[in-house]
C-alpha cells in the first residue's frame, strides 16, 4: 500500500503542476486582458484547486505511514537537511500553498462578472505554484 500511495503522490504532482499552471497563466492573461471572469474561468480554475487538494490528501496520509514522515522526526534529523525536508521542510510549504490556492479559488468565485477574479487567481495561485516549486524533493522527483 505504501508503494503505491507513493507513487500515486509522485505521478499526481504532474497533474498538479500542469492544473496550476494552466490556471495561473488563464488568471494571468485575464488580468493582463481586462477581461470579466465568468463561469468558464472559474471552472478553468478548479484544474489547480482539485488535484492540489487530492495531492494534498494523500501526502497527509503518507506523512503518517511514511518513514521519511513524521517517524523521522527528532533532533538529528533536524541537522540533516534531506530528512528536515520530508518530515518539516515539504508538508509545511505545500499546506501553506493549498492554502493560498483555496483563499484564491474562494475570493475568485464570488467576484464573477467582475475583472477582479482573475487578480485572485493569479496572486493566490501564484503564490501557492511558488511554494510548491520551492521544496519539491527534486533529486527524488526527477529520478
Amino acid at each position: 500500500m505504501y508503494t503505491g500511495l507513493q507513487h500515486l503522490h509522485s505521478y499526481l504532482a504532474y497533474l498538479v503542476l500542469i492544473g496550476l499552471l494552466i490556471s495561473w497563466l488563464n488568471g494571468v492573461a485575464g488580468l493582463m486582458g481586462n477581461k470579466v471572469f465568468t463561469h468558464k474561468d472559474r471552472k478553468l480554475s478548479l484544474l489547480g484547486l482539485i488535484p492540489a487538494h487530492l495531492q494534498w490528501v494523500i501526502g497527509l496520509v503518507l506523512y503518517f505511514v511514511s518513514p521519511l514522515g513524521i517517524s523521522n522526526f527528532s533532533k538529528a534529523g533536524m541537522k540533516e537537511s534531506g530528512a528536515r525536508l520530508y518530515f518539516l521542510e515539504h508538508p509545511l510549504m505545500m499546506v501553506l500553498a493549498v492554502i493560498f490556492i483555496t483563499i484564491g479559488y474562494a475570493k475568485a468565485k464570488r467576484q464573477l462578472d467582475t475583472t477582479q477574479g482573475f487578480k485572485s487567481i493569479a496572486i493566490f495561485y501564484g503564490l501557492g505554484l511558488i511554494l510548491i516549486l520551492s521544496r519539491l524533493p527534486w533529486s527524488a522527483w526527477l529520478s
